[in-house]
Formats: C-alpha cells, structure tokens, sequence
C-alpha cells in the first residue's frame, strides 16, 4: 500500500501556527524530520507520520494539548488547502459537504478511504443526521478528529451558522481538556463512542455560504478571474456557456441539460446555436478545461493535483492523460518547462 501523505500546505500551516504560539522552529523540525524548505512547493506532499510527530512535538513546545482543536480554530482552512477554498465556494452546506468528500483526499489521505470511497457518509438515525467520519484506526491518531470535526463545527461561523453541531461522538478517551471541546463544539460530546460522529442541525443543508464561487479563481489565478470576467461580459454563446461552466467547472458533473436550464433554452436549441457558432458542448467543456489547467499551472501555489480538481476530473492520473492529449507534455513537465508566473 503507498505510503499516506498530506498536502504541504497543511502541515506549513501547522508549523507556523505552533511557532506563533511559541514552539521553537529548529526543535520542531528536528523533532519531524521535515525540509522546511520543500514545504513552499504547491507540489509537495508529507508523509502521514512526520505530519503526527509535527503535532506531537508542536503540542509539547507549545504546552497545549489541545493544540489541535486550536488549530482548528484559529487557522481558516481555506487559507492553507484548496479543498477549504473549495468548500467556500459551495451554494449551501450540503455542497462544501459534498465537495470535502470530493477532494478531501487532497489534504490527507487516510486509512481505509481510497479512491471512489466517501470518508465522510451521511446518515439519518431516529435522533437525528449524523455525519460519520469513515477512518479506520483513527485512535492511533486522534488529533486528525480533532482538527477535521474542529475545522467543521467552527468554520460555518463566519458565514453566520451557529448551532450547526448538535452533538459530538470520537472513538477516543477524554483528554482531559473537555473546556477546549466545548468551546469549539458548543454541543455534548462522548468520548470512547464506537464511531466518530457529528449529529447537525437538520437545517444545515440549505443554509447558503457566503463566499461566491469566483472567489475561488480569484484567489488562485488573477488571469483565471479576469478571463471570467471577459467571458461574463461575451457576446456570443460560447462565451456565456463558459461563463456558467467556469465557477462550477471543478463539480466534474455539470452537463449539458444544466446549461441549457441555465440559459433558458432546450438542450436541442442549445446544441443549434452552439453548431452555428462551429463548436460542440462537449468540445467547448474541454478546450474549457485546457485553457483553465494553463492559467493553475501558470501559478506557482497551485499543485499539478489541485490543477486535476480544479477542472474536474476526479483522479489526477485522468487529468494527466487529457494534459498530454492538449499539449504533448505530462502536467510536470510542462509546468518546469514554463517559467512560472505569480
């Protein structure tokens, strides 16, 4: 089995939270064995366990074992993973939902979850909607339930959601810093439960999130924003279906019969009008995705993998295949061959 690893800018993010809060860098890195260095590369993953000896090492430099939960709480996620940016960028919480599960193995890659498998399952019981959290072993590492469920109760605050966590369930004994877990959760929580478990506000799924969709481009690629912003402002079809495609492009499952909804025609009109402009939906979607995967890789935080998600293939090895098609070269060649742009 390949070793499971964590995206790079995760395990950065923990490492300068832990300093801010007074660990001191050199025994920190001595302590995981990490290039510090090597975590500026977009395309850097760690290995799972130098990631668990940063947490351990930072929880005692720092003298707060519940340091974990604070991470949590006090680094918006969005800022150190795509997938958080993602998350932001969803219509309502089902969606960011629904996306964690799409990407989440792009931040951690966990045991007994594998590609095509959902981590997270949702799962109505008599009491109420829980989300499971489908890990194995998770007590050898119960720091990741902590961050994970922390980021998830907290988070949906600073787009007004409270109440959204009714009642926490971790496989793993007390602590022994049950204020820290009511502070973040603001809900019961048993520890030493046979599964790792949020119960949320039934209402939870339609409640909308804040950030609007482009904020996404905007963060990762100003070129990507500002095509967007010229595609909005097309007079032809073609350039309004790119438009609708280009925030919504990263679901992997937008068709045809969306766009038309969209536009307010048929799907048979749309195909019409798109063939008296000499295009194709299904070609128009792709030069789509190739175009997009230039402007991610032109940009220097944005991984080969975080490129894959972004234009909505959901394996990286797909979109390898279709970058070779577009331009002769796998997407790490092509990236070191161009110089990279900020």
């Amino acid at each position: 089995m390949a070793e499971r690893t964590y995206e790079a800018g995760i395990v950065r993010g923990l490492f300068k939270f832990a300093v801010a809060r007074g660990a001191e860098p050199r025994a920190l890195a001595a302590a995981c064995g990490l290039d510090l260095a090597g975590l500026e590369d977009p395309d850097a993953r760690v290995p799972f366990d130098a990631y668990v000896r940063l947490m351990r090492a930072a929880k005692a430099e720092t003298r707060d074992p519940a340091l974990a939960l604070r991470y949590a709480q006090h680094v918006d996620f969005s800022e150190i993973s795509v997938v958080g940016l993602l998350s932001n960028a969803s219509r309502d919480m089902a969606e960011a939902l629904a996306q964690m599960n799409r990407y989440g193995r792009i931040a951690v890659e966990v045991d007994g979850v594998d590609a095509g498998m959902d981590r997270f399952a949702m799962q109505r019981e008599a009491d109420g909607v829980w989300l499971i959290d489908r890990r194995q072993n998770p007590n050898l590492f119960p720091e990741l339930t902590e961050t994970t469920f922390g980021r998830m109760a907290w988070g949906p605050r600073q787009f007004g959601v409270t109440g959204f966590v009714q009642a926490v369930q971790v496989t793993h004994p007390d602590p022994g810093y049950a204020e820290a877990y009511q502070e973040i959760f603001a809900a019961p929580v048993t520890f030493g439960a046979p599964r790792n478990a949020l119960r949320l506000n039934p209402a939870f799924e339609h409640h909308k999130v804040a950030a609007l969709p482009q904020y996404v481009f905007g963060v990762l690629s100003d070129r990507a924003q500002a095509l967007l912003k010229r595609l909005e402002s097309a007079d032809t079809l073609r350039g309004r279906v790119e438009a609708l495609l280009m925030p919504v492009l990263h679901r992997g499952d937008v068709n045809m019969d969306e766009v038309a909804a969209r536009l307010g025609v048929s799907r048979q009109t749309l195909f019409r009008k798109l063939k008296a402009e000499g295009v194709t939906f299904e070609r128009l979607y792709d030069e789509l995705r190739h175009k997009l995967a230039l402007h991610y890789l032109a940009n220097p935080k944005v991984s080969v993998n975080e490129t894959a998600y972004l234009v909505g293939f959901s394996e990286p090895a797909a979109f390898s295949r279709a970058f070779k098609r577009w331009t002769g070269l796998s997407p790490k060649a092509y990236r070191e061959r161009k110089p990279a742009e900020a």
